[in-house]
């Protein structure tokens, strides 16, 4: 299985922003990859007009799970 999860760096450790559904102790590989906002956006610019941070950010989300 495969999930794209957003974490926080926080005093050493990778928090992550949702809830995960792994046991305790289970061990796992973890691609690390620095979230560029103007980098994932820039592919969006233009196609939907005008559009609100809701949906720039729902797109967002979209083209980091790609």
């Amino acid at each position: 299985m495969s999930k794209v999860v957003r974490v926080r760096y926080e005093n050493g450790v990778l928090k992550p922003l949702e809830p995960l559904e792994f046991r305790e102790g289970e061990e796992l590989v973890v691609f690390i990859r620095k979230r560029r906002v103007s980098e994932v956006l820039e592919k969006y610019v233009g196609i939907f007009g005008r559009a609100d941070v809701e949906e720039l950010k729902k797109y967002e989300e979209e083209a980091q799970a790609q």
